[in-house]
């Protein structure tokens, strides 16, 4: 009889619980499918008395995850702390070194440390798997790295954060306010109590480092990543974007470019035929354009207990069947260096929303600054006349330059007319 696979879990929160309750579940179901009994028989986690709702009866316990990494009787490490830094990678880095395959979650820790853990696992020749790292259930890094690995990829774009697209959606059905759409997200559990990482688009910029790495076969690079988050979205311009037949949704967007390789995370107006204009609530989605496939989407639920503990043990299955891909989809030798474009250098149209002093001339100032950024409009909107007060005006642009729209947009908050901050959204149209 093949050995069981001895599973060491570093890690008791959300995910390394409901790893240890979906192996106990469907454990007949899985050693089918493994070829052997996959069975977690290590746990390491900083409370040893916390109530879990599950048995750790018979379990070796680790204060300690690094020294869980090296028990010689502990086969393949599941590191499910989270974070960049501290125990999380330290636990990693001594799995690998001491030659046992990792499976992880932490998308932090891949975006910033991937292309030096990936030189480790190739090194001593062992799997270091990710599938739940991004967008949960979804089978997103499998889709990209095996199942579409013979096309060359002109684009990935998802939604990769649950948290933002539930805000987003209440927004919209519900005409609320970034600040209480927020509110009710952290009451139903779907924000943090600091909810920064998620909001500010840290968490989607990690993932899309990942699935940039994957898609075009370049090493991991987080610092290219151009990141704003959806705290200045507001309703006014959600309603202002389903006038013109879009919808408000927080992307990450890889693109290649015969000058380089764009990765941002920003909101942006979606026609509300794309298919990812349709993904409403907590769910995640992911569009990878292929050469000879075309147009792939995968969508389901990004996080939670159940489906990021589905990613992880189909990274397990894989280890036990001594399947074994390379971290980034080719060996390392084989990656290519393609070159970041700078986000000064998007080009597309724009979306830019401004509350002025409703009097006249305020606009041909507004248009003479467009005009001498080399912007050419494609529409005007005000709502309404309010002589002396302020009042919204919506324009939208033609294709111009990332570049352009700021110069244009510091001339215009500097005309006394304008009494905030202009919104600007860009504008894709896929």
């Amino acid at each position: 009889m093949t050995r069981p696979l001895a599973v060491g879990l570093a890690g008791l929160g959300t995910v390394g619980a409901g790893t240890l309750e979906l192996l106990r579940k469907n454990a007949e179901l899985i050693a089918a499918r493994a070829g052997r009994a996959v069975t977690v028989t290590a746990v390491a986690a900083r409370d040893r008395t916390r109530d879990r709702g599950l048995s750790i009866e018979g379990l070796r316990w680790y204060d300690d995850a690094t020294a869980l990494a090296n028990d010689p009787a502990v086969d393949v490490v599941v590191e499910a702390i989270g974070g960049s830094e501290g125990t999380a990678r330290a636990t990693v880095e001594a799995a690998l070194a001491a030659g046992k395959p990792v499976v992880t979650a932490n998308k932090a820790l891949l975006a910033v440390h991937g292309a030096a853990l990936a030189r480790t696992a190739e090194a001593k020749r062992v799997p270091l798997a990710f599938e739940a790292a991004v967008a949960g259930g979804i089978p997103v890094i499998k889709a990209l790295r095996e199942g579409l690995a013979a096309n060359r990829f002109t684009q990935v774009t998802g939604i990769l954060n649950g948290t933002c697209n539930y805000i987003l959606s209440t927004m919209r059905d519900r005409g609320r306010e970034f600040t209480e759409a927020l509110g009710e997200a952290q009451k139903l559990g779907y924000a943090e109590a600091d909810p920064s990482f998620d909001v500010d688009g840290i968490d989607a910029a990690h993932k899309l480092a990942i699935l940039a790495a994957l898609a075009f076969g370049r090493p991991v690079d987080f610092s290219a990543v151009h990141v704003e988050g959806i705290r200045n979205v507001s309703a006014l311009d959600i309603k202002l974007a389903e006038d013109l037949g879009y919808r408000i949704k927080l992307l990450g967007m890889a693109r290649w470019t015969e000058a380089g390789i764009e990765t941002r995370v920003h909101p942006c107006m979606v026609p509300a035929d794309y298919p990812l204009a349709r993904v409403d609530g907590v769910f995640n989605a992911v569009v990878a354009e292929g050469d000879f496939v075309g147009r792939v989407v995968l969508e389901g639920r990004g996080a939670g207990a159940g489906p990021t503990a589905s990613a992880v043990v189909a990274d397990l299955i894989d280890i036990a069947r001594e399947r074994h891909t390379p971290v980034w989809g080719a060996g390392l030798a084989d990656l290519s260096p393609v070159p970041s474009i700078p986000m000064e250098n998007r080009a597309g149209a724009y979306y830019l929303r401004l509350m002025v002093v409703d009097r006249p001339g305020v606009i041909a100032d507004v248009t003479a600054a467009l005009r001498d950024a080399g912007i050419s409009l494609e529409s005007m909107l005000q709502r309404g006349r309010a002589p002396g007060e302020a009042v919204p005006v919506v324009l939208t642009t033609h294709d111009s330059t990332e570049r352009n729209i700021r110069a244009a947009i510091r001339r215009i908050e500097s005309l006394d007319t304008v009494v905030e901050a202009p919104a600007l959204i860009r504008i894709e149209t896929f």
